[in-house]
């Protein structure tokens, strides 16, 4: 830390206290060259990680927003809230891991609706349908014929994927 008034490098901390909000220390410091003391403040580096939406437009990431996608698209069907929480956990590591902190939501998307195809059909039209915006029923039926030649695949078959 240089110091304010000679420039010097080097000081010595003579008092630290936490603010009254606990979201900041203040140091009260003393140069080793000039001996006058400064505070300083230090505080928890808070950038946020973002999501680009397809207009381009920037938002903040949202484990909560994501999470009310799931319940909707999940509503009276047998899959489990610890398992929404995984999906939600597995898109917060894809965008923390990130090196920019954001990723496109068309790229979170298709993470959270590929483990909704895993876990249950049914959820991953649900979402699909308003995750894609269909246009028309020709997209929607298009999609349904995609998920049935995957359910009939005999990869598919092999892994228990028929009911």
């Amino acid at each position: 830390m240089k110091c304010p008034f000679c420039g010097f490098e080097n000081d010595k901390v003579v008092d630290s206290r936490e603010s009254k909000e606990a979201d900041s220390i203040r140091r009260r410091r003393e140069c080793l060259k000039c001996e006058k003391r400064f505070t300083t403040y230090e505080r928890i580096d808070e950038i946020p990680y973002m999501v680009v939406k397809k207009d381009g437009r920037r938002e903040r990431f949202d484990r909560q927003k994501i999470l009310n996608g799931l319940m909707r698209a999940c509503e009276k069907r047998p899959v489990p809230i610890s398992r929404l929480e995984q999906i939600v956990n597995e898109a917060e590591t894809f965008v923390i891991e990130s090196p920019e902190r954001e990723r496109k939501t068309s790229e979170l998307g298709e993470l959270i609706m590929n483990r909704l195809r895993r876990y249950d059909k049914v959820a991953y039209v649900r979402f699909a349908s308003v995750y894609l915006d269909f246009k028309d029923v020709q997209e929607f039926m298009a999609e349904l014929k995609e998920l049935l030649k995957a359910k009939d695949s005999p990869e598919a078959k092999g892994k228990g994927g028929t009911r």
